[in-house]
């Protein structure tokens, strides 16, 4: 296997890597970001804008809570946020990871961000891009990357970039449309289960045509699943969403920040952390979603539509003469 970010393997629990991390000993080695990121499997990850929401994220049970970019900035160049409030969201909690955003390519923004002491940083698609060619070298940084990912492919070679976890992720708009994030995971597992059944020999020509590492590739046959944590992102709003992207495989989902909207985010949050750990009791799910239909009416795919207005009839009467 080749050394350049080494392979990771879980057996019972433990992590065995083939990378050699004593060539720079200020750096953390793949394997123990891995460990870290193992850490958020079977939990959720709440997107916050403020210290208020981060408190409620904690008190109900998150796992994580990653910095959301203010919607209005994305209009026009998404960027990370402001450091100041990502050290004030750190002060308000004191039990739970943060995950800081960085652009795509922007390998100067992920330093800020693990200098001031984000616990993750995510590579993100959400923001602009800063280089439509390169991605960030994560090998070279101490915290754990997040990547994106819609295909096993582009998975694996984030996964060699440095990537500590992936996140499947499918609508970026905030719709509500959680289609394209089924549509994601589907394929992700359904190339991996026809992986699986390969023999040997195929592998190659499978790695090559899906343009990954071919030592990641026989790996996630090997393990039957991707090598690090694999989270769902996108169109997640319920408790019956939450469940969904579990049992489709995922090893935990995030959830934007829309939940917090309403006269009630504490019951919210809650409801989706308690569907995460039950996501097999279909009575519990019953339960955790009852009462919440005016908190998530908003939340669906319709609200982007433009509203036509209804068509006027208009009479038109002639104008009759006197012969």
């Amino acid at each position: 296997m080749a050394d350049d970010g080494g392979a990771v393997v879980l057996y019972d629990g433990n992590i065995v890597s083939t990378d050699n991390s004593k060539k720079n000993p200020s750096q953390n080695s793949f394997s123990i970001k891995v460990g870290l990121a193992q850490m958020l499997r079977g939990g959720v990850i709440f997107e916050v804008s403020e210290p208020q929401q981060a408190k409620i994220a904690e008190s109900a049970g998150a796992c994580c809570i990653s910095v959301a970019v203010d919607a209005g900035n994305l209009r026009g160049i998404g960027r990370m946020v402001d450091p100041s409030l990502i050290k004030e969201i750190k002060r308000a909690v004191s039990s739970i990871p943060i995950i800081a955003k960085a652009r795509v390519g922007h390998f100067v923004e992920a330093q800020i961000l693990e200098s001031i002491g984000a616990d993750y940083v995510d590579e993100s698609e959400l923001l602009s891009v800063a280089d439509e060619e390169n991605f960030i070298n994560k090998h070279n940084f101490r915290v754990p990357f997040v990547c994106g990912a819609r295909d096993l492919g582009e998975a694996l070679r984030r996964i060699r970039e440095g990537a500590a976890m992936i996140r499947t992720q499918g609508d970026l708009s905030g719709s509500g449309n959680i289609g394209q994030t089924v549509g994601n995971v589907r394929k992700i597992m359904g190339h991996i289960r026809i992986l699986n059944n390969m023999d040997d020999d195929e592998v190659f020509t499978f790695a090559k045509k899906i343009g990954a590492p071919y030592d990641l590739v026989a790996q996630t046959k090997q393990m039957g699943r991707l090598p690090v944590v694999h989270f769902a992102s996108g169109g997640i709003h319920t408790p019956a969403d939450v469940a969904l992207m579990i049992q489709l495989g995922c090893d935990g989902v995030f959830i934007g920040p829309e939940v917090f909207d309403g006269p009630d985010p504490y019951k919210r949050v809650r409801a989706i952390v308690e569907a995460v750990r039950n996501y097999n009791d279909p009575v519990v799910l019953a339960e955790a979603s009852s009462a919440l239909s005016d908190a998530m009416a908003g939340l669906n795919i319709n609200d982007n539509r433009v509203v036509e207005p209804p068509p006027v009839t208009i009479l038109v009467i002639p104008f009759l003469t006197r012969s």
